[in-house]
């Protein structure tokens, strides 16, 4: 790279390209580099790492911001970083931003989450890659809180780079609760969703489900992304998409194994 270039940044979300959060995340982008932007058509929220491979995508170029290139895209947001990295760029980026996605992302809801498995996608592809989340479901939500933020952490990741395998899952507490403390380097706080099923019926007598929840905390550490937001700081927690219980693989070794 020649010193007049500018690294490209891909930008992607899972609440559609639309969203007030991905404009937000784009512009801030612009500071850094070129931006192009890839995202679903629709929201694509707790997808996770879903990838369409039983139907067609289509990608539309659409007009988004001026000085960066835009698409939208039928399928998830693992689908919109793939047709970044194979059809339009052909390459790999120099940075994967995803968000602003409009809600937590701590703890367990990492394996939930489209914004993040969007980021660990672009670590699955050895690109540098941060999600990006406000703890805000507001359909008013300001993402200005979060402009400092991302500016830092940016910043950071371009000078400093990430190791290979590795993303970061970046989570701001709302303005509602205060004047941002900092940022915090943190773990993945232990949590789970309480589930339940509601069930109704429709005008013919058939019944439909919705899957409902309540996120418990089980994990009392001040070493967690939990605590961090609770406390009014930015959390940001390494991910990786090595999904191996390392710990376990003494124990499962000693295993007697009739075969």
């Amino acid at each position: 790279m020649n010193k007049t270039e500018r690294p490209l940044i891909l930008v992607t979300n899972d609440d559609g390209i639309f969203a007030e959060g991905i404009k937000t995340l784009a512009q801030e982008m612009m500071a850094f580099g070129d931006v192009l932007v890839v995202a679903p058509d629709k929201p694509q929220s707790a997808m996770g790492h879903a990838i369409t491979i039983h139907n067609f995508l289509r990608l539309r170029e659409v007009e988004f911001m001026e000085g960066g290139r835009a698409y939208s895209c039928t399928g998830t947001p693992v689908d919109c970083v793939k047709l970044a990295v194979y059809h339009i760029i052909k390459g790999r980026p120099a940075l994967l931003v995803s968000g602003i996605n409009h809600g937590s992302n701590i703890s367990i809801n990492v394996l939930y989450s489209g914004t993040m498995s969007a980021a660990v996608e672009g670590a699955l592809e050895e690109i540098p890659s941060i999600g990006f989340s406000l703890m805000d479901h507001s359909i008013e939500a300001s993402f200005e809180h979060a402009r400092p933020v991302i500016r830092s952490v940016t910043a950071n990741v371009l000078k400093r780079g990430l190791t290979k395998g590795c993303c970061l899952n970046v989570n701001i507490p709302t303005e509602q609760d205060g004047p941002l403390r900092g940022v915090r380097i943190c773990r993945q706080a232990l949590g789970r969703w309480e589930d339940a099923v509601e069930t109704r019926q429709d005008p013919a007598g058939h019944d439909y489900h919705w899957l409902r929840g309540t996120y418990t905390a089980h994990d009392p550490g001040e070493d967690t992304d939990v605590w961090a937001t609770q406390h009014g700081y930015a959390s940001v927690v390494p991910v990786q998409f090595d999904m191996t219980a390392h710990r376990e693989l003494k124990l499962i070794k000693s295993w007697d194994h009739a075969l």
